[in-house]
């Protein structure tokens, strides 16, 4: 059994302890996340973020935020073609390697 069908199960067990109407689970959606502490001080991330994924005709089931985070859950048919439409909205396809200075700071 998957993690979800076991968690519905156990949720299931419980529902008169927690008390709530319905339990509802699909295995077909997925969830892409734009993550950095940067966010907060470069605007027009949510916007690249979600006229990217607009353009590339991707439609968004859900968005959920926080101050370093912007999440959104898709159909699992367009996870593959979300992910690759944010990479490339934020320049994440260069071939070119990062170089990265380590030290101690003196």
């Amino acid at each position: 059994m998957d993690d979800g069908r076991r968690a519905i199960e156990v949720l299931k067990n419980a529902k008169k302890k927690i008390g709530f109407a319905e339990l509802l689970y699909d295995d077909q959606i997925g969830k892409i996340s734009v993550i950095g502490v940067g966010m907060r001080s470069h605007p027009g991330v949510s916007a690249t973020f979600f006229k990217a994924l607009a353009k590339a005709g991707v439609n968004i089931q859900m968005i959920s935020t926080s101050e370093i985070r912007i999440s959104v859950v898709v159909g699992a048919d367009e996870v593959d073609q979300a992910v690759r439409t944010t990479h490339t909205a934020f320049g994440l396809d260069a071939e070119t390697n990062a170089t990265v200075y380590a030290g101690t700071g003196r």
